[in-house]
């Protein structure tokens, strides 16, 4: 009765595929995830970083480590819902908007994600409200917990993320015969470590270690303008050299973890046979523009390499600016001297002249500024250790701010430029899967019912 109900007219029940006005499928989809991951990272870099602060704050009695590392643990419990909303309205829209590729998703990786991902989330958030609510010495052990959970959850996803942008490697097939065994283990295993799974791990766990680090020192930047108390002061100039000092150390890795990334992109090795789309390129192609692949993506990855020599060349600057405290006139010449180095290699690695006298010079540039970077790095914390706090500079203020704000731009900037070298797949090379929103239900699906 109910097959011939579905069966009458020539519409039936029949079900159009849904877009957005004006903004599109991928743009809305985009958008939350996009402010799901300015939460979610800031989570993980201070879940990480807070029982750390308060380990070492606890064996040097020092209270301004305490002090910060119970801010970051208050910041994290008050806004986990916040990121934990988008994150379900997130998968709202892809399971109402992309069924199939969602259903495929759910049953590759149905031991991973929801069953070991949703356990590991669910530990994290126990041993978080427990060290929350603990303020003794051993309440460190349940902070260290929470932050390892929260980073198997991270290492997780991103084997399912990386997935998603190779596609398995030419001529998979992403075919399940949704049968949730424990025998589907092992090819969601290997589905999960796949050739960019590694470098993006590493890339994604120190981007989350530095740029939350810059947030704290733009914010303790903007908070000491509205601080009354002298020892408040005192806390947030101090808190925004820590943001400094901490940030940058993460950020020396980035670079590498990025060309790792990108060039095991490039060794997927997609040809145009591979691909059943006419007209695409393999991811790599797509990021780069490489082939005639021109594409929005290749024009992101300039500007994303623009902002990332911008933040080091901030976090220089705000290292000299903060320098002028110290009583030795050599140690700043010395923070000037890398500093330029820097700027200088950083901004010809954005030059016309990048190539020039030969194709690598622009890694090489890359390289040095990475190089002059650390140098700087060392002194600026050789010379932290002199600092009386609580007087910080209107121009090493701003530096902060802009760093702050770069922070936020060049992560996100990423991760938008890592999602769309994929397309016009949802996942890579897979024609049945674009992203364009799907049609959850077709007349002929209703007819083939018994």
């Amino acid at each position: 009765m109910m097959s011939l109900a579905l069966q009458e007219g020539p519409r039936g029940l029949e079900l159009p595929s849904l877009d957005f006005a004006y903004l599109g499928t991928r743009a809305i989809v985009g958008i939350t995830m996009l402010i799901h991951m300015f939460f979610a990272q800031l989570f993980v870099g201070f879940i990480v970083a807070s029982p750390l602060l308060q380990w070492w704050g606890t064996r040097k009695e020092d209270e301004r480590m305490q002090r910060l590392s119970k801010a970051l643990d208050r910041f994290n419990v008050l806004t986990f819902s916040v990121g934990a909303t988008f994150a379900g309205m997130f998968l709202v829209l892809i399971i109402g908007l992309y069924p199939r590729v969602t259903a495929t998703l759910f049953t590759r990786f149905f031991w991973f994600f929801p069953t070991l991902a949703m356990a590991a989330m669910g530990a994290t958030l126990f041993f978080l409200y427990l060290y929350h609510y603990r303020t003794q010495r051993s309440s460190i052990l349940a902070g260290l917990a929470a932050a390892f959970f929260i980073l198997l959850w991270q290492t997780i996803l991103t084997g399912m993320d990386t997935f998603m942008v190779t596609g398995g490697g030419p001529g998979a097939d992403l075919q399940s015969s949704g049968n949730l065994t424990v025998s589907g283990l092992g090819e969601a295993l290997r589905s999960m470590i796949n050739p960019m799974f590694i470098p993006m791990v590493l890339h994604r766990t120190f981007g989350n270690l530095s740029w939350p680090a810059f947030a704290v020192a733009g914010w303790a930047a903007f908070a000491y303008g509205r601080a009354k108390k002298p020892e408040d002061k005192e806390y947030y100039d101090w808190a925004s050299s820590l943001g400094v000092l901490w940030g940058t150390v993460f950020l020396l890795l980035q670079p590498f973890g990025g060309f790792v990334m990108v060039l095991s992109m490039k060794l997927l090795g997609y040809g145009s046979a591979d691909l059943p789309v006419s007209g695409t390129s393999g991811p790599y192609h797509r990021l780069v523009g490489a082939g005639g692949s021109e594409s929005f993506t290749s024009h992101l990855l300039y500007i994303n390499l623009l902002l990332v020599v911008d933040l080091f060349v901030l976090s220089n600057l705000a290292m000299y600016a903060q320098s002028g405290r110290h009583p030795e006139a050599r140690g700043r010449r010395s923070l000037r001297l890398f500093g330029l180095i820097a700027a200088v290699s950083g901004l010809y690695s954005l030059s016309p002249l990048a190539e020039f006298p030969f194709l690598y010079m622009r890694y090489i540039m890359i390289l040095a500024m990475v190089v002059a970077t650390m140098g700087a790095l060392v002194s600026y914390a050789r010379m932290r250790r002199t600092f009386v706090y609580g007087s910080p500079g209107g121009g090493y203020r701003v530096a902060l701010l802009l760093v702050g704000v770069l922070a936020v731009a060049t992560t996100m900037g990423m991760g938008f430029m890592k999602s769309n070298s994929r397309s016009p797949y949802t996942i890579y090379g897979q024609s049945e899967y674009r992203v364009n929103s799907e049609r959850p239900v077709t007349q002929e699906q209703f007819r083939t019912e018994p």
